[in-house]
């Protein structure tokens, strides 16, 4: 994979409790530089974000309901039209992991349904465009029944992507998650990987098993080993 493909693929993310408006200028200057697919941050630095990246190539992603997903509906919603109003692109939303876990599975359909059908209306109305929805079921949690199960609602609840992790539970993504949710997930329906990941090689696996996103706080790294050996290739293959 072409570097330039490769950083399409990776969200550099930014969620640590410490995080400073510093640090997001400083991860904006990095996606715009490396042309990364999305920047995701906190709700409350989508305006700084999306003032920033006016005239890159990058989207701003934020998270909802994070980081397990047992926020009211009511909250969800607002959150999510407030995200979109104030610039975001995307959004990260977690779904209902408490509900899932108890077997209430209706609700957890139901509920993460109204939240994609609140953020279509609302990027139509802010003329934003398509505004993608990525569910995050917290793979760590589930046994894989319970992923197959979450597959099936999240084609039912209308979203545009299966995320594996927030990064915050003791067990990020694997390739036999990233295999398992491609395998289950109807097919346009994507698979965003994220948690541990912080290699070349790790990105490059999780896209073989089915990731077309990752979701990453090493994506300066990681493009930096890719160019690294980019520019190793050519030139090894220069005449001597």
């Amino acid at each position: 994979m072409h570097a330039e493909e490769l950083a399409k693929t990776i969200d550099h993310t930014l969620l640590r409790a410490d995080a400073t408006a510093h640090d997001v200028e400083r991860l904006c200057r990095e996606a715009a530089r490396y042309h990364f697919a999305a920047v995701c941050v906190f709700p409350h630095y989508v305006p700084l974000a999306d003032g920033l990246l006016k005239r890159a190539d990058v989207k701003v992603c934020t998270v909802i309901s994070f980081p397990f997903g047992a926020d009211d509906l009511r909250a969800k919603v607002a959150a999510a039209q407030d995200a979109i109003g104030k610039g975001a692109d995307e959004l990260d939303v977690v779904f209902n992991l408490p509900a899932m876990l108890s077997g209430e599975f209706g609700y957890v359909r139901d509920e993460l349904a109204a939240v994609v059908r609140a953020v279509r209306l609302k990027s139509v109305n802010t003329g934003r465009g398509h505004a993608l929805v990525k569910a995050i079921i917290e793979t760590c949690y589930l046994s894989n029944k319970m992923k197959r199960l979450a597959c099936t609602i999240l084609g039912q609840a209308g979203v545009d992507f299966a995320k594996t992790s927030t990064g915050l539970g003791p067990q990020g993504a694997t390739l036999q998650d990233v295999e398992l949710l491609r395998d289950c997930l109807d097919e346009h329906i994507g698979v965003k990987a994220s948690g541990g990941i912080r290699t070349l090689t790790d990105v490059e696996l999780m896209i073989n098993a089915g990731a077309t996103r990752i979701g990453t706080s090493a994506g300066v790294a990681i493009m930096q080993e890719a160019l690294g050996q980019r520019e190793e290739r050519s030139s090894s293959a220069l005449p001597s």
